[in-house]
């Protein structure tokens, strides 16, 4: 009979344990510190454009005109939370299945992604009655 250590592979543990056949540590609480926050305050204005590398036109006239600054973080942590923050300013809820991995697997918890979500949520439903009202 094969064995398979389904425990040494991240996706099938974080599927298995969402549906509650694995036994899962207990998370820290749903809470961010004070720079993280900040993170996700200053990602509701990057554009979807600064998660991806520039093109070769895009650094070429960087190198005409000047670079733009960089708005990527050097904490892969803090990366994480902006990259996923980014999509979530711009599309709400639906965000790409890798950026949620990345974000779990740079130490974040499953509440802290629902307390992160709902908060730009909230943020976002005010921007648009700002812009309807």
């Amino acid at each position: 009979m094969a064995y398979v250590d389904f425990a040494n592979f991240t996706s099938a543990r974080r599927a298995f344990g969402e549906a509650g056949l694995v036994a899962r540590p207990p998370e820290s609480p749903a809470t961010l510190t004070a720079l993280e926050w900040s993170v996700v305050a200053l990602a509701r204005k990057d554009r979807i454009s600064s998660l991806s590398e520039p093109s070769r036109m895009a650094s070429a006239l960087g190198v005409l005109f000047g670079d733009r600054p960089n708005p990527r973080l050097a904490d892969p942590k803090l990366e994480a939370l902006r990259r996923l923050s980014v999509h979530a300013w711009h599309q709400g809820y639906g965000l790409p299945s890798n950026e949620y991995d990345a974000f779990l697997d740079a130490g974040f918890t499953s509440g802290q992604l629902e307390q992160v979500l709902a908060s730009i949520s909230r943020g976002r439903a005010a921007r648009n009655q700002g812009h309807h009202a």
